[in-house]
């Protein structure tokens, strides 16, 4: 019996980069929700255009998920732009 260990220990797929990469953001739709989220990405980034962010509100409006498309750099950029985003206390999920 031979063993393919390929097949139960699959590697993430790699990122290319540089790539446009959309983070997606959801929290609670508190006043300044968008406004944080946007300034925690662009302290990373440079400044970000209104057509790479995309707003929908929930259902009930009590949630606003907001997707920021970047021009990523590297892991390393994505990952300190994720644990700023997990610092914002409105912030429940960055995907």
């Amino acid at each position: 019996m031979s063993v393919d260990s390929g097949s139960t220990d699959q590697d993430p797929p790699k990122i290319d980069f540089p790539c446009l990469y959309p983070i997606k953001i959801i929290g609670k739709a508190v006043d300044d929700f968008q406004k944080s989220v946007v300034s925690a990405v662009e302290r990373h980034t440079g400044t970000i255009t209104a057509d790479l962010i995309k707003v929908q509100p929930s259902r009930k409006n009590n949630y606003l998920s907001v997707t920021v498309t970047i021009a990523a750099t590297g892991e390393e950029q994505l990952q300190s732009i994720f644990q700023d985003l997990k610092k914002i206390e409105s912030v429940k999920m960055v995907l």
